[in-house]
């Protein structure tokens, strides 16, 4: 782990939304890997907001020279080396190693509208059941609505603590806000999950635990996610995405739903795989990691 300066007094003492520095209450966590160029404009984005949050990026065994960039041109920011890729749960290392009672989350393509984060703080603050905050999300650098927030605010789980919050059992990894406590109470990111739709488990592990998980869309997040080549925010998902979504879901079902539930989802998985490859992908990556779940 890379130590991070002390901050100087000028960036201390300016103040962060309504007036506060949350320096010492909140921090960003980031978890990337071979993502230099698209980290560098998070970074600046974040060091720029109002709130004057910590930031530490979580490095999941980068090659492009991701961690020496961030050492490099970002001294303030908090730098943590892992020697191999660990996926979401690299962001369980940022957590245990920040000391602020609330952490935002962040990927290496997505930031925080000025003001959100002391949002996030004060409703954390006034709802102590409440474990985390799922974000409204922008999309793009016309800020549409992320169609999942819809999905969200039509939650049947009902209304939250809140004010215009919903409980839900899902969020987005990259526009959340979650209580420290919590966050550790529960043992954050599932290993097995690795990457993909890991957030479901984690929802479905703070609620089981008697935190509340609530929908605030007041609370907005910029997400603008990239082709890879040349930053262009583009629809189509990674390659082999949406077979580890897939399989992640088969997995949380394993290892958290009815077993007459797992057994009917894994035999439509199966019956599937006969013709799709996607089907395919997911199955053989699901029945090695069966045993464990």
């Amino acid at each position: 782990m890379d130590p991070a300066p002390p901050s100087s007094s000028a960036q201390r003492s300016v103040p962060g939304a309504g007036g506060r520095d949350l320096h010492d209450r909140l921090g960003v966590v980031i978890a990337t890997r071979d993502r230099r160029d698209t980290l560098a404009r998070t970074l600046d984005r974040l060091l720029a907001l109002p709130e004057r949050p910590r930031v530490l990026v979580v490095d999941n065994a980068s090659t492009d020279g991701t961690p020496d960039m961030v050492a490099r041109c970002f001294p303030g920011v908090q730098l943590l080396r892992l020697p191999v890729n660990r996926g979401a749960p690299a962001r369980n290392e940022g957590v245990r190693a920040l000391r602020t009672p609330y952490i935002a989350f962040s990927d290496d393509d997505s930031w925080w509208e000025p003001g959100a984060l002391g949002k996030a703080v004060d409703l954390l603050a006034a709802h102590p059941g409440t474990g985390l905050l799922a974000a409204g999300i922008a999309v793009g650098p016309e800020g549409s609505p992320d169609p999942l927030n819809a999905v969200l605010a039509r939650s049947p789980l009902g209304d939250g603590a809140a004010p215009r919050s919903r409980r839900v059992l899902g969020f987005l990894g990259c526009a959340a806000v979650a209580r420290r406590q919590a966050y550790l109470d529960v043992g954050g990111y599932h290993p097995l999950l690795f990457f993909g739709a890991e957030e479901t488990l984690l929802a479905y592990d703070l609620t089981a635990a008697g935190w509340d998980v609530l929908h605030c869309p007041d609370v907005v997040a910029r997400h603008s996610p990239a082709d890879g080549t040349d930053g262009v925010p583009s629809e189509a998902p990674r390659p082999g995405r949406r077979a580890l979504i897939r399989r992640n879901e088969l997995l949380t079902a394993w290892l958290r739903r009815p077993l007459p539930v797992a057994l009917r989802r894994t035999a439509a998985l199966c019956a599937d795989a006969v013709r799709d490859p996607e089907a395919r992908s997911a199955a053989r990556g699901l029945l090695p990691r069966l045993p464990v779940a």
